[in-house]
């Protein structure tokens, strides 16, 4: 349903193109598919094409679909509407947060929009935030390397603060773990496990969210920890490491 919202409030401005994978594939992070093949087939929903499912994860569809699938590549992608927060740490997890990283990686404007809740009341809401921010990020563009992550209160549009521009915070999940046996007396394990309550830096996302406001996180591809280049460096000297001489310097 968060898929359908979406697909609907984003037709308002543009020609859309689903492409998506055909079943549950929360938290595979970005992972590609490369030792199967990829099989796809179209969905129809009230007579007419819906989209393309494909046996893959989020990060192959937005590969398939913008370098096999579509007549050209796309405008923009968008993913979601998911359906349970994608804040702090849990990015790193997020099937819906990389389909939108591969869109940045191939250089198209992208967009994952979540709403911070599995019992989700309405979709409607994060839809027409979804719309308004793949208007705008049309017109504009995005910085190259940055993608916008966007978490939704899971709130009737009337108890919605506003959206606020805001960091990745500390948000993770503590796993656990229940051992289980088979008919055939072999050991399996089903993980669980529920939110950490840490301490979040101000301006985070999981603190504007819980302060019933949209957050809007720039995400950049760069995993380069810039900030701990000269320590590092200084730390690292006595192994003969030495920084490149082409990195800038803060």
């Amino acid at each position: 349903p968060g898929l359908e919202a979406l697909a609907d409030a984003v037709s308002e401005i543009g020609t859309v193109h689903v492409v998506a994978p055909d079943v549950e594939r929360s938290a595979v992070g970005h992972a590609i598919t490369l030792f199967e093949p990829l099989r796809v087939r179209t969905v129809m929903r009230r007579g007419r094409k819906f989209g393309v499912a494909v046996s893959g994860t989020p990060a192959d569809c937005v590969k398939l679909g913008t370098q096999a699938l579509l007549p050209e590549p796309p405008d923009l992608v968008v993913s979601g509407i998911n359906r349970g927060g994608n804040t702090g740490i849990n990015v790193i997890y997020s099937g819906t947060v990389s389909a939108a990283t591969e869109g940045t990686i191939l250089g198209i404007p992208s967009l994952a929009i979540s709403i911070a809740g599995f019992d989700v009341i309405d979709y409607g809401p994060a839809a027409q935030i979804a719309r308004r921010m793949a208007e705008r990020v049309a017109e504009s563009g995005l910085p190259p390397g940055t993608l916008l992550n966007v978490n939704v209160p899971n709130l009737p549009e009337s108890q919605i603060r506003g959206m606020r521009l805001t960091r990745q915070g500390n948000a993770r999940f503590l796993e656990r773990f229940d051992a289980r046996t088979d008919p055939r007396n072999r050991t399996y394990y089903w993980m669980d496990g529920d939110q950490v309550d840490e301490p979040e830096p101000p301006g985070s996302d999981e603190l504007a969210v819980r302060d019933g406001f949209v957050s809007v996180t720039p995400i950049q591809c760069d995993l380069t920890s810039w900030k701990q280049l000269d320590s590092l460096a200084e730390m690292l000297r006595p192994l003969g490491v030495e920084r490149c001489p082409d990195l800038p310097t803060e």
